[in-house]
């Protein structure tokens, strides 16, 4: 559980800036690394771990964690925006639109019962950060194939649940790759994130894919990697060896406690 979104992090790093639209890629070349896309989605798994909701609501916990995430990872590589409020005494409400809140989600489909539970978790998550309709719907699509994969729903049927519940269209990957550029914009990733892993056959081959988009490389493989390893259940020996070198120790940690929680 989540190596695959920390795997597809960390591929993806290296190629925000330098798109390589190319299935057949060195997985992790020198100098790759986490960035906030691993920070975000360990500090919901954590939260959902270790947080009691006895103190404050529900979703200025979720505010909490991440500023006490952020605090521990200052140079992750966050958005300006997101950082601005991280910094903040205080906490205010965002209204970003951007991909952050889709990211991070991971978890989420793993530790609710139900999609109702589930949608209501990701409103939460989404509350202080990105209090949008466009970026809740995306973080709200992310989750709910995390969640249907988990439970081996066939790609056709959660491709049709999504597309109706969610009012995305999807192309596939050929069409767009030429032009598609970075946006961060929730509605402008999710699509191509969710292609990616219908037309997969692997986590490897999910995580290829997601890569030869280009544009926000990271969170694209993220969410796809998140997806993949709901669904395939295995990440390949050699990826975790090799990816699990820059995979933080205390990530790891948190990661065997929400494994021994959901799993």
């Amino acid at each position: 559980m989540l190596y695959g979104a920390l795997l597809g992090d960390i591929i993806g790093s290296l190629r925000e800036v330098h798109n390589e639209k190319s299935e057949d890629i060195e997985l992790f070349p020198k100098g790759s690394h986490f960035t906030d896309d691993s920070v975000m989605t360990i500090a919901v798994a954590d939260k959902l771990i270790h947080d009691d909701r006895s103190s404050v609501s529900n979703k200025k916990a979720y505010a909490m964690w991440y500023k006490q995430y952020y605090r521990r990872y200052p140079h992750a590589g966050y958005g300006q925006m997101f950082s601005s409020w991280a910094n903040e005494e205080g906490i205010s409400i965002q209204k970003s639109y951007g991909n952050g809140c889709a990211m991070r989600v991971t978890a989420l489909g793993y530790a609710c019962d139900d999609l109702k539970s589930l949608w209501k978790e990701v409103e939460d998550s989404c509350y202080f950060t990105h209090n949008n309709h466009e970026a809740k719907t995306g973080a709200k699509a992310i989750a709910t194939a995390v969640f249907m994969a988990n439970r081996q729903e066939d790609k056709e049927s959660i491709k049709t649940y999504i597309s109706r519940k969610f009012k995305y269209k999807f192309t596939e990957l050929d069409e767009i790759r030429d032009n598609y550029v970075f946006d961060s914009r929730t509605s402008y990733c999710v699509p191509p994130v969710l292609e990616a892993f219908f037309e997969s056959t692997s986590y490897e081959t999910a995580i290829r894919k997601a890569i030869s988009i280009g544009g926000d490389s990271d969170t694209i493989a993220c969410m796809t990697g998140g997806i993949a390893e709901a669904y395939y259940k295995s990440i390949p020996e050699k990826i975790m060896a090799e990816g699990s070198r820059f995979i933080d120790s205390g990530f790891k940690n948190v990661i065997n406690e929400f494994t021994e929680k959901y799993s």
